[in-house]
């Protein structure tokens, strides 16, 4: 998959992003924080099932479920107080949920970088996207394993 053949919602993402102005994709970013759905209830009462994305400074954590169909669905969980890695998440959450195991692997590993944040946010905040993203694909990879 090139830059070019991103899945539409991640493609509109970056697109949304790159046309904003540096200060105004910050605005977006928090945004996107207030968007991130809640968690479902089955994780609620068992936070021991999400994966503790260690990669950020935040404590962020995510589970992703992979069906018979081979469809993808994230769910992320960031506090509130934390909304540059609260947004980040909402924005794979929003991106990925729904896509095809072979769609959400084929998601370029620095699409991070691709919504030029890097001057408005520390690496230590992209590093930590970066980290969700990656965390994610070894997910999907070893529960669509799991079907075959």
């Amino acid at each position: 998959m090139t830059e070019r053949d991103l899945p539409p919602t991640l493609a509109q993402i970056r697109d949304d992003f790159l046309e904003l102005e540096l200060q105004t994709r910050l605005q977006l970013l928090l945004e996107f924080a207030n968007e991130l759905p809640e968690l479902p209830e089955t994780y609620r009462e068992h936070p021991d099932l999400l994966e503790k994305v260690e990669e950020c400074q935040s404590p962020v954590y995510l589970f992703v479920e992979v069906g018979d169909d081979r469809v993808v669905h994230l769910y992320a969980t960031a506090p509130r107080e934390s909304p540059t890695t609260r947004g980040f998440a909402s924005i794979l959450v929003q991106g990925l949920s729904g896509l095809t195991v072979e769609e959400v692997l084929a998601v370029p590993d620095d699409y991070p970088q691709m919504l030029g944040l890097a001057q408005a946010v520390s690496p230590l905040r992209v590093r930590g996207m970066s980290g969700m993203l990656g965390r994610t694909k070894r997910q999907v990879t070893v529960k669509a394993a799991a079907l075959s």
